[in-house]
């Protein structure tokens, strides 16, 4: 469903943490312009509800099991989906919230942000505008001007700790325990370590990196 006969706005809500999803359902329950179409506790659970009802906004975590919030705003994009994403993140990285705005999503929101905050951005989300806090937009300035300086490495400081750990011989698990990521995070963090550095998998990855002075 896309529009509730009412004209309320749809919302999905998907997040691995049962309080937080909690809290966040019922700060979106509470506002009489929105109707609650779905709850989700994992991101494949949350990409086929979203598939399958279709609603105005989802408000996403971005770490979850499965499937990221990320990797959610990729495939609705794939699928030229109409449904808006406002992500969630207890952590603000340049890097991450860089993938995020070039994955197409409507807002990026810290996960201390208040309900009301996050009521308001999915209405301006569902009016079609573009969420991006301050805290956020000065990570996403930074990471601009890394990527777009010829010559120098482009590891965000997250790559860099990835990168560092895995040249001590940590295994993406114990990478993820290290620095409280998921293994999938950590995974798409060495996806991309491997794209900068032009190399296929760990050992290379390490040995160009100590090529380039990227390691000490």
């Amino acid at each position: 469903m896309a529009r509730h006969e009412t004209q309320r706005t749809t919302v999905l809500v998907a997040d691995d943490h049962p309080l937080y999803r909690e809290a966040v359902v019922r700060a979106v329950r509470a506002r009489p312009e929105f109707h609650l179409v779905g709850v989700a506790g994992d991101g494949r659970e949350a990409l086929d509800a979203i598939r399958a009802d279709r609603p105005d906004v989802a408000v996403l975590d971005v770490e979850m099991p499965s499937l990221r919030g990320i990797d959610i705003v990729e495939a609705l994009r794939r699928d030229g989906a109409p449904t808006r994403v406002v992500l969630l993140s207890a952590h603000l990285e340049s890097d991450t919230v860089y993938e995020a705005v070039a994955g197409g999503v409507a807002a990026y929101l810290s996960k201390a942000a208040a309900g009301d905050r996050i009521c308001e951005t999915i209405a301006a989300v569902a009016r079609g505008e573009v969420i991006l806090p301050a805290e956020v937009q000065a990570g996403l300035a930074s990471e601009i001007r890394l990527r777009s300086e010829p010559g120098r490495p482009t590891l965000s400081p997250r790559e860099q700790e990835v990168l560092g750990l895995i040249a001590e011989g940590l295994t993406a698990p114990a990478v993820g325990r290290e620095l409280h990521l998921s293994t999938a995070t950590v995974k798409s963090h060495l996806k991309t370590l491997y794209e900068k550095l032009g190399v296929s998998d760990r050992a290379a990855a390490v040995a160009e990196a100590m090529r380039r002075g990227l390691l000490e």
